[in-house]
């Protein structure tokens, strides 16, 4: 039997020190000790693509808490699923005792108990997602029932925004130059620029926000 261990941190910056010395009394080879360095949302990981295809029957594979596996339990299960009965190896979770598929004492095997406890989180996991999603939607409905405004507080334009929307419709300006003489970015001006000089019904116009458009390339 070989030990296997993963770790995993989201990003170069943080530390896997506290995961390293987790590991400590297993006193597996680092060349068996495998390290990912990003986040956790799915399994196209380059580490723990290179353990999966290392594990074996019979070997064991080591982690420190289940979120460090993954934090999608849909996921999960279904590589737990893939290590313990595709390849038959064993896993142990050091902050869960219950996740160790190893065999117990009396009839009952680890990889059973093992199985039921993950079953449970993720459908306590599921559920949470679920009831989180509800409430934002209540919320919303709510918000708009009350008459407030959902979304970005429009920014209040400068003094002359009126005048430099005028000069762009003529062709005078470009939107860029008048972003430049109101002190604005030209994403926020052509935004803005657009809200009072097109239609609400227009839908031919490109939403490029550039200065291509009829009336606003000319130079100033």
């Amino acid at each position: 039997m070989n030990q296997y261990a993963y770790i995993r941190v989201s990003s170069k910056d943080q530390n896997i020190d506290r995961q390293i010395l987790a590991l400590e009394n297993f006193h597996i080879p680092r060349k068996n000790i495998y390290c990912d360095y990003q986040s956790g949302k799915d399994f196209e990981r380059p580490a723990y693509k290179k353990l999966i295809k290392k594990l074996g029957a019979g070997d064991l594979l080591i982690v420190k808490s289940i979120d460090r596996l993954g934090r999608n339990y849909n996921d999960i299960l279904i590589q737990w699923q893939h290590i313990t009965k595709d390849i038959k190896a064993d896993i142990k979770v050091l902050d869960m005792e219950l996740l160790d598929t190893r065999k117990k004492s009396g009839n009952l095997t680890g990889t059973l108990i093992s199985d039921m406890v993950l079953q449970i989180f993720a459908y306590v996991a599921q559920t949470e997602r679920e009831f989180i999603r509800e409430r934002q939607a209540e919320g919303i409905v709510a918000a708009k029932q009350n008459g407030k405004r959902l979304g970005r507080i429009p920014q209040d334009m400068p003094e002359g925004f009126n005048e430099a929307c005028d000069q762009c419709s003529k062709g005078e300006i470009t939107t860029r130059k008048a972003a430049e003489r109101l002190g604005i970015s030209h994403t926020t001006f052509y935004r803005r620029y657009r809200e009072v000089t097109v239609p609400k019904d227009n839908t031919s116009v490109e939403s490029v926000s550039d200065s291509r458009h009829s009336g606003t390339n000319k130079k100033a």
